[in-house]
C-alpha cells in the first residue's frame, strides 16, 4: 500500500448537484485552475454525457489543466463512456469514471435489473472504457448498502477488465465510521485481486459523518483515495469536505502515516472562489475555512494563544491560506497591474475587450471603495454584468426612496434582450420594492426560496455586500449572486442573475456516485 493519499475533487461534478449550484463553463474552468494550484490529484470536471454544456466544460478543463488528472463521470453504457473519452481527448492525464448501482434496493427499484445483469453491465462498461483510456475508475453506486459477497464478485470482475481505481460510495450518507471502515477492509479481503487497484471512498454527509467515514475507510479499510469537495459542497447535506480531510491527515500524520500533495496555502482561496461562484456561503464556524475557524473570543483562550499559539491552535491560519486576505489594488492601480492580478487569481478573460470591461468596472468600484481585496476582484469578474451581451437581463440603474413611516419606493432601469425598460414599485423595504419593480415587466412567476446577504471582506463598513437569491420555477432551482457596496443594488443584480439562469436552456442530468 502506498503512503500517499490521493485527493479526488468532485466539486465541479457532485458539488454542482446542489440545487442552484450549476456553473457556467468559464466558472468551472476558473475553479479547475484553482484546484490545479491547490495540487489536487484528480479533478472530476463533470458528467460529459449529461448535456452539451457539461461536455464543453469537461473539454475546456481537459484542454487547459496540465498538472492534475482530469476525470469525467459516465454511466455504465457505451454512449456515456464514448462521450467522456471524446471530451477528455486534450487532457495530459485523463480518467473515465464509470458507475452502476449494486445495492438490492437500487438494482430492483431504479435499474430494474437482476444482479447478474448488473455484473455483466459493469464488466462490459469497464472493458469498453479501458480500450479508450488507460485510467479507469469504477464506482459501485450505493456500495455500502450492497450485499458484500455480490459486491466482491463485481469488484473482482471489473479489476480483471482493467479498472485501476475501485470506489465504494456511501451514496446516501447511511454509514457509521467504524462499520464503514470494516466494510471496506472485509471487502478488500474478499476480493482476490484487490491489490491490483487503488481503493477509494466517497461519502455523503446526511448524518454529518462524511469526513469521519472517509477517514475510517482510509485508516481501517486501507483506502488510498478520498473523493471530496471544496466546502463540502453537494446535494442534500453535502459531500466529504476536502479541507477537513486534508488538514486531518496533515495535522495527525502521527496517526494516519500518510502524505498528501495538496498545497494547503491555496485552501482558503479555493473555498472563497467556490463560495462566491455558487452563492453557497460558508458558515462562520466551519472547520478550517470558516470565518471563526481561527478566532478566539474567550479571554482565557486569547491569553493562551498570545503566550504560545499551540495552546489552543492545532493549525496555523497562514498554512491554509488565511494570510492571503490582503489589499492588492486601489484606485491608482493601472490596467497592467489589474491584468496581472487576474492572472494570479487564475482568471482568464476571453478577449482584450473583456479585460477592458472588467477594468472599467474595477475603476468604478475603486472610486467607491478605497481598498480592493482579492475577494472584491473575484466578485467583480463573477458578476455576469461583465459580459452584458450574454445576458437576457441586465441592470442599468436603480433609485430607491426609503424613510421611516413611509412605504419604500424603487425605480429600476434594466434591459431585456438589449431593450431598456423602466420598472417602478412600492414594497415592504427597498429590496422588496426593487425586486417588485423588476417583476413589473419580467413577470417570471418564480418563487423566492432564499435571500441572503454576506460581507465579501470583513473589518470595514466599506465592504461590498454579496447577495444570494435562490429562485424556483417549473422544477428548476437556480442561484443568482450579485455584489455591490450598495446592498439594494447587489440585490437587484443577484435577482437579475438568477433570472438569467432560469432563462438559460442549460440542463443537467442528475447522477450519483
Amino acid at each position: 500500500m502506498t503512503d500517499k493519499l490521493i485527493i479526488f475533487d468532485t466539486t465541479l461534478r457532485d458539488g454542482e448537484q446542489s440545487p442552484g449550484a450549476s456553473m457556467t463553463k468559464d466558472e468551472k474552468l476558473r475553479i479547475a485552475r484553482q484546484l490545479e494550484r491547490l495540487k489536487v490529484d484528480v479533478i472530476e470536471a463533470g458528467f460529459a454525457a449529461s448535456s452539451n454544456g457539461d461536455f464543453e466544460a469537461v473539454k475546456a478543463i481537459a484542454d487547459h489543466i496540465k498538472d492534475s488528472t482530469v476525470c469525467s463521470l459516465s454511466r455504465a453504457n457505451d454512449r456515456d463512456i464514448s462521450r467522456s473519452a471524446e471530451a477528455l481527448k486534450g487532457a495530459s492525464r485523463a480518467r473515465i469514471h464509470t458507475f452502476i448501482a449494486t445495492s438490492p434496493l437500487h438494482m430492483e427499484k431504479k435499474l430494474r435489473m437482476t444482479p447478474e445483469q448488473v455484473l455483466e453491465q459493469a464488466k462490459q462498461s469497464v472493458r469498453f472504457a479501458r480500450n479508450l483510456i488507460e485510467d479507469i475508475e469504477f464506482s459501485a453506486e450505493d456500495g455500502y448498502r450492497s450485499e458484500i459477497d455480490f459486491l466482491a464478485r463485481v469488484v473482482e470482475a471489473v479489476i480483471k477488465e482493467g479498472a485501476t481505481t475501485i470506489n465504494i460510495p456511501d451514496t446516501v450518507g447511511y454509514a457509521i465510521p467504524e462499520l464503514y471502515g470494516h466494510f471496506i477492509k472485509t471487502l478488500r479481503e474478499k476480493v482476490p485481486n484487490s491489490d491490483k487497484a487503488i481503493w477509494s471512498v466517497h461519502c455523503h454527509n446526511d448524518l454529518g459523518m462524511a469526513v469521519a467515514n472517509s477517514l475510517a475507510g482510509v485508516k481501517i479499510g486501507g483506502a488510498r483515495q478520498v473523493e471530496c469537495t471544496i466546502n463540502g459542497l453537494g446535494e442534500r447535506a453535502g459531500n466529504c469536505s476536502l479541507e477537513e480531510i486534508v488538514m486531518a491527515v496533515k495535522t495527525r500524520r502521527d496517526y494516519f502515516g500518510l502524505d498528501v500533495n495538496i498545497d494547503t496555502s491555496q485552501i482558503v482561496p479555493a473555498s472563497r472562489m467556490v463560495s462566491q461562484t455558487t452563492g453557497f456561503v460558508v458558515q462562520p464556524n466551519k472547520a478550517v475555512v470558516g470565518a471563526n475557524a481561527f478566532a478566539h473570543a474567550s479571554g482565557i483562550h486569547q491569553d493562551g494563544v498570545l503566550k504560545a499559539r499551540d495552546t489552543y491552535e492545532i493549525m496555523r491560519a497562514e498554512d491554509v491560506g488565511w494570510s492571503a486576505n490582503k489589499i492588492v489594488l486601489g484606485k491608482l492601480s493601472g490596467r497592467n497591474a489589474f491584468k496581472q492580478r487576474l492572472e494570479e487569481l487564475g482568471i482568464e478573460m476571453e478577449s482584450e475587450t473583456d479585460i477592458n470591461t472588467a477594468f472599467a468596472k474595477f475603476k468604478e468600484l475603486a472610486d467607491r471603495k478605497a481598498e480592493i481585496f482579492d475577494e472584491d476582484i473575484l466578485a467583480l469578474v463573477s458578476d455576469e454584468s461583465v459580459t452584458p451581451e450574454k445576458e437576457q437581463y441586465g441592470l442599468v440603474s436603480l433609485a430607491q426612496q426609503s424613510e421611516t413611516g413611509e412605504r419604500p419606493h424603487a425605480r429600476v432601469v434594466f434591459t431585456i434582450d438589449g431593450k431598456e425598460l423602466v420598472g417602478e414599485a412600492d414594497g415592504n423595504g427597498p429590496v422588496d420594492a426593487s425586486l417588485k419593480a423588476i417583476e413589473t415587466h419580467v413577470k417570471s412567476g418564480a418563487e423566492l426560496l432564499l435571500y441572503s446577504v454576506n460581507a465579501i471582506t470583513t473589518g470595514s463598513t466599506e465592504s461590498q455586500g454579496e447577495v444570494t437569491v435562490r429562485l424556483q420555477h417549473g422544477g428548476r432551482v437556480v442561484n443568482g449572486v450579485g455584489a455591490d457596496p450598495d446592498i439594494v443594488v447587489a440585490s437587484a443584480k443577484a435577482y437579475l442573475s438568477a433570472l438569467n439562469k432560469l432563462h438559460s436552456k442549460a440542463d443537467r442530468v442528475a447522477a450519483q456516485g
